[in-house]
């Protein structure tokens, strides 16, 4: 298991590298990887663990398959989230997409607090909401390129992997 989870977070750095220079998760390391996941999961558990490796590339694939058909994600990310599956199974994927998506939730924050115009922004926001609470019809001030700015999402794909990873060696999942 041990060179298992090093093949993967080895795979996971290098697209988490090509993300953030080129904002690319690129097929030459994903289709190899896919692959690479479906023969391991073989080899260690015979065709229940094939199985158990294309039922996780399916899942994986398709937790990530409708936000990227709605435009708001990478066929990368889809693709490097189907990876995860293959290598270590539907249970693993489910679990590091509840982590992938708690990650992409802070660094999403973190982004739209960083850039500049926050104040302005925040000030929006409480506006709208007072709006709101008087039954009055909101206006859509905020067109702002922040709150429409993409980040590179492979890096929350692999911290969800990677922390699922640590908290099952410490036994905590």
């Amino acid at each position: 298991m041990v060179v298992v989870d090093s093949l993967l977070i080895i795979i996971l750095a290098i697209c988490v590298f090509t993300d953030l220079k080129s904002r690319k998760i690129y097929n030459a390391v994903t289709l190899p990887g896919t692959v690479i996941g479906f023969m391991l999961q073989s080899a260690a558990g015979g065709f229940p663990g094939f199985v158990d490796g294309v039922l996780g590339f399916a899942v994986g694939f398709g937790i990530l398959l409708i936000p990227y058909l709605l435009g708001g994600m990478g066929a990368g990310d889809v693709k490097l989230l189907g990876l995860v599956g293959a290598f270590k199974g539907v249970t693993f994927v489910l679990l590091a997409s509840v982590y992938m998506a708690l990650i992409g939730g802070v660094i999403a924050l973190a982004l739209l607090l960083l850039r500049k115009g926050v104040i302005e922004r925040l000030k929006q926001v409480v506006y709208s909401v007072v709006l709101l609470r008087y039954g009055m019809k909101i206006s859509s001030a905020m067109k702002d390129d922040a709150l429409t700015a993409a980040f590179p999402y492979g890096v929350a794909i692999a911290g969800g992997a990677v922390l699922s990873l640590w908290l099952r060696g410490w036994g905590i999942i």
